[in-house]
C-alpha cells in the first residue's frame, strides 16, 4: 500500500476540522490531474528536491498501472482557499485514496492469496473484497486525532468502501439478484491492503486508522509467512 509516512517532518496539511470535501474522479479527470496528484504525493513524502522528483515519478508510474484495473476508484479531498483573480476561491488537494475490487478469476493482486485466510478470500467472488492500494495524506493526519471519525484518512478509506458497497447493491438490484444485495447490505465490503514487512511507520499509521492484521490459515507453512515480504491488513466488518 502507498501511504506517505516521511522520515522527517514535511509540509503540513489542514486540520480535519476544516472540512475537506471528498469526491470521486473519473478516469478522464484523473488523467487531467496527474500533475496535481504527483505533486501531492511528493509534498507529503518530505525529503529534498532530488527525492521529491524520484518519489513523484514512481508514484505516477504505479498509479498509471492501477487505473487500468477493472473497478478502479480514486477519491480526492479538496479544500477551498482564497486567492483567485476574481476574489473567489479555488480548490487544492489535501489528500487522496484509491483502490479496486479484488478479482477471484485471475492472478491475485501481489500474491494476496498467500496472505489471507480462505473465508476472506471467498469474499472476492461476490465483489466484497476491495484493495485499498493508496492513501496519501499530510503528516498532521497521520499524527493527530487518528482515532476520530473526522480524521481525513479515516474519511477517505470509509468512503471508498461505502461507494463500492453502494455500487454492488445497485448492480444487484438491476439484475434482480436480491439475495446478493441483501448480503452486501448486511455484511458490507471488507477492505484489504498489503504493507512491506519492514515498514513499521506505515503499519503503525494504518493501525491507528482502524486497520487490523490478518494471517492465512494454519495450513500455510510458518516459515513461508515469516519470510513473506508483506503483511496483510483488513478494514471493515
Amino acid at each position: 500500500m502507498t501511504v506517505n509516512v516521511p522520515g522527517r517532518r514535511g509540509p503540513q496539511g489542514p486540520s480535519p476540522l476544516e472540512g475537506e470535501r471528498i469526491r470521486p474522479l473519473s478516469r478522464w479527470q484523473i488523467e487531467d490531474r496527474l500533475a496535481e496528484l504527483g505533486d501531492l504525493y511528493a509534498q507529503t513524502a518530505g525529503g529534498d528536491s532530488r527525492a521529491w522528483n524520484h518519489d513523484r515519478e514512481l508514484f505516477l508510474r504505479r498509479l498509471a498501472g492501477e487505473v487500468q484495473r477493472p473497478g478502479f476508484a480514486l477519491l480526492v479531498a479538496e479544500r477551498s482557499v482564497p486567492g483567485t483573480p476574481a476574489g473567489g476561491e479555488s480548490a487544492v488537494l489535501a489528500g487522496c485514496a484509491y483502490g479496486f475490487p479484488v478479482r477471484a478469476g485471475g492472478p491475485w493482486w501481489r500474491g494476496l492469496d498467500g496472505y489471507l485466510p480462505r473465508d476472506v478470500l471467498g469474499l472476492a467472488a461476490s465483489g466484497r473484497l476491495f484493495a485499498i492500494s493508496g492513501l496519501v495524506v499530510h503528516s498532521r493526519v497521520r499524527t493527530h486525532h487518528q482515532g476520530l471519525d473526522w480524521n481525513l484518512a479515516r474519511r477517505l478509506q470509509r468512503r471508498l468502501l461505502a461507494d463500492h458497497t453502494a455500487g454492488l447493491a445497485d448492480r444487484a438490484d438491476g439484475t434482480g439478484a436480491v439475495d446478493v444485495a441483501d448480503d452486501v447490505g448486511v455484511l458490507g465490503v471488507l477492505g484489504v491492503t498489503l504493507v512491506e514487512r519492514d515498514d513499521a511507520m506505515t503499519l503503525r499509521a494504518l493501525r491507528s486508522w482502524g486497520w487490523r492484521s490478518v494471517a492465512p490459515d494454519a495450513s500455510v507453512a510458518r516459515d513461508m509467512l515469516r519470510y513473506a515480504p508483506c503483511r496483510a491488513l483488513v478494514l471493515g466488518p
